[in-house]
C-alpha cells in the first residue's frame, strides 16, 4: 500500500535526521583518520563533455553523475554542463567552458559548513538555502565575495572581468573603499587584476542559460518543500529522491522507498562504478540520478515478489560507502534464486595506467529515452536511468503502466535553445551553445526566428542545432557503460 506523502516524509525526517546526529559523533571522536574528516559534494547532474580532476595524480578525468567531490578538487566542462549540490542541498550549476576549483570543503566543530568555490574562467549559478551558521565563498580573480543565505548569483569571468548578477537576495561586497551593499536584481562588473572599485548596474542582463539554472532552481525548491526532511545536514539528493520513486509497504516488509520504473527482477547493485580517491580508497557511484543517498546511508532489503528496497538510517557514509555494501543482504537478487553476489571493490589502488574507475555491470542496462522527435519511452527497469529531472511531469502513473505492459510513452516536443524541434523543425543554426528542455504534450506555434531568445523552458544542455542528436544530452547523463536495451514490446500510453 502506498503511503501517503506527509506520512512518508515524516518518517524520512526522523530516520535521516537519527542517521545524521551518530555521523557526526562519529567524525568528532575519530577525528584523527583522514577518512572521518572528510566533507564531500555531489557532483548532482552531468551532461555533455565534463570532466573533474579527483586530486588522485592523473588530473582531469571524464566525470559522471554522483561522483563525490572533495576539497582541492577541479571541476571543469567544454560542451556542456553539470550541478553540484551541497549538504544543505544549496547547489552550484556550472555553464559550458567554464572550470571550477575547490579549495575549502571543511567543517567547523559545531557542525556548520564552510564552503569557498573558486571559478577559474567561464560562468556559474549559486543558489544557497536559507541555513544558519554555515559559511560560502565565492573567489574570481583576486576578489572574494561572502555569500549570505538566501542568496542566487550568476557570476562570469573571463580575462578581463568579472560580472556578478545577484539573481535573489542581497549581499555586501568589501573593496579599497569600503563596502558595497547590492541587492536584487544589480550587477557588479569587476575588472580582473586592478584594485578597482567595482561598478553597479541597476539591471540584470538577460543570459541563455537563466532557463536552465530557473528549471533546476525550482526543481530544487518546489520538492524540497514537498519533502523538507527535518533539520539533517545531509539533505542533498533528497529531490531526486521524491521525484523518481516513492516509499510504500510492500509484502509485509514495512516502509522502503523504491524507484520508479523497477520490477522484482532489478537489483540496485547491478550496474556502477568504484571510484579511487586518495588517501580514502574507493568509493561507490550509482549512475541513477537518485543514487546518491540511498548509497551512502540506510540499506538496501530485498522483500519476496515487490523486489529490493531503500530504508533508511544508520550512519552517513562518506567516500567509504563501500563497507555498505558488505552489510546489504546477497540474498533476492531479484530472480528467485536469492544467490547473486554483491559488488567487491578491486583490492588495491590503481597501478600506474591502470583506470581510477572501475565500471560493474552485472546485468544488461535499461535506459528510458527519446524514441523519436516527438515521443519519449519509459522502459521498466530502467529506475529512472535516462529521465530528465523534472522535465516530464509526475512519473507514478508511467511507472504503473510500464509495469504492466513493459513500456510506455507520451507526445513530447523539445526546446533547443528557445526554439522548438518538433515537426516544425529544427532552429535555424546559431553559432551560440544553448538549453535543451524536453516538454510533456504538443509543441507551441512555431517561433519568430528574428525575436530574441525566449527564457522559456530550461534543463537539459545541448550544443543547438549543431548537435548531431539532440536526445544524447537531454537524459541523464554519467551513467556506466550505454549497451543498448533489450527489445522491447511496441509502447503503448497509458489511459
Amino acid at each position: 500500500m502506498k503511503l501517503s506523502a506527509s506520512t512518508a516524509t515524516a518518517g524520512i525526517s526522523i530516520l535521516l535526521l537519527a542517521a545524521a546526529l551518530p555521523a557526526q559523533t562519529a567524525s568528532a571522536i575519530a577525528a584523527t583518520t583522514s577518512v572521518s574528516k572528510v566533507r564531500i559534494v555531489r557532483l548532482s547532474e552531468v551532461k555533455g563533455a565534463v570532466q573533474l580532476d579527483r586530486s588522485n595524480g592523473r588530473g582531469l578525468e571524464p566525470a559522471i553523475t554522483n561522483l563525490p567531490i572533495v576539497e582541492q578538487n577541479r571541476l571543469q566542462t567544454a560542451t556542456g554542463v553539470a550541478e553540484v549540490e551541497f549538504e544543505d542541498n544549496s547547489s552550484l550549476r556550472l555553464g559550458p567552458d567554464s572550470i571550477v576549483e575547490f579549495p575549502d570543503l571543511s567543517r567547523t566543530a559545531a557542525g556548520t559548513t564552510v564552503s569557498s568555490v573558486h571559478l577559474v574562467k567561464g560562468m556559474a549559478y549559486i543558489t544557497l538555502v536559507k541555513s544558519k551558521g554555515n559559511e560560502f565563498n565565492v573567489l574570481f580573480g583576486s576578489h572574494k565575495v561572502a555569500l549570505p543565505p538566501s542568496t542566487h548569483i550568476r557570476l562570469r569571468v573571463n580575462s578581463s572581468d568579472a560580472t556578478l548578477a545577484v539573481l535573489d537576495g542581497a549581499l555586501t561586497v568589501d573593496t579599497p573603499q569600503g563596502n558595497i551593499e547590492v541587492s536584487k536584481k544589480k550587477t557588479l562588473t569587476f575588472p580582473m587584476g586592478e584594485e578597482i572599485d567595482p561598478t553597479i548596474a541597476k539591471n540584470v542582463a538577460p543570459d541563455p542559460f537563466d532557463s536552465w539554472d530557473k528549471q533546476a532552481t525550482e526543481y530544487h525548491a518546489r520538492l524540497a518543500a514537498f519533502g523538507a526532511f527535518g533539520n539533517s545536514p545531509y539533505s542533498y539528493g533528497n529531490s531526486d529522491l521524491i521525484y523518481y520513486g516513492a516509499f510504500s509497504n510492500a509484502g509485509g516488509c514495512g516502509s522502503m522507498w523504491r524507484p520508479y520504473f523497477t520490477s522484482a527482477g532489478w537489483d540496485p547493485y547491478s550496474a556502477g562504478s568504484w571510484a579511487y580517491y586518495q588517501g580514502a580508497g574507493y568509493s561507490w557511484v550509482s549512475p541513477y540520478p537518485w543514487g546518491w543517498t540511498p548509497y551512502h546511508s540506510g540499506s538496501w532489503s530485498y522483500c519476496p515478489g515487490a523486489g529490493w528496497g531503500w530504508q533508511p538510517g544508520g550512519t552517513w557514509s562518506g567516500l567509504n560507502n563501500g563497507t555498505m555494501i558488505a552489510f546489504n543482504p546477497t540474498n533476492g537478487a531479484g530472480n528467485g534464486s536469492g544467490k547473486n553476489p554483491r559488488p567487491v571493490a578491486p583490492p588495491h589502488p590503481p597501478r600506474p595506467g591502470d583506470p581510477t574507475m572501475v565500471s560493474v555491470i552485472s546485468k544488461p542496462i535499461v535506459r528510458s529515452e527519446m524514441a523519436s522527435n516527438n515521443s519519449f519511452v519509459f522502459r521498466k527497469d530502467s529506475a529512472g536511468l535516462g529521465i530528465p529531472r523534472g522535465e516530464l511531469g509526475e512519473l507514478n502513473k508511467f511507472s504503473q503502466h510500464t509495469g504492466q505492459k513493459g513500456t510506455a510513452s507520451t507526445p513530447v516536443y523539445v526546446n533547443v535553445g528557445g526554439g522548438t524541434q518538433s515537426s516544425y523543425g529544427m532552429r535555424p543554426a546559431s553559432p551560440t551553445l544553448g538549453p535543451v528542455s524536453i516538454h510533456r504534450g504538443s509543441p507551441p506555434p512555431p517561433p519568430d526566428w528574428n525575436s530574441s531568445v525566449s527564457s522559456s523552458g530550461g534543463g537539459s544542455f545541448g550544443g543547438g542545432s549543431n548537435s548531431s542528436s539532440p536526445m544524447t544530452s537531454p537524459s541523464s547523463g554519467g551513467s556506466v557503460g550505454r549497451p543498448s536495451p533489450s527489445p522491447a514490446p511496441a509502447p503503448s500510453r497509458p489511459r
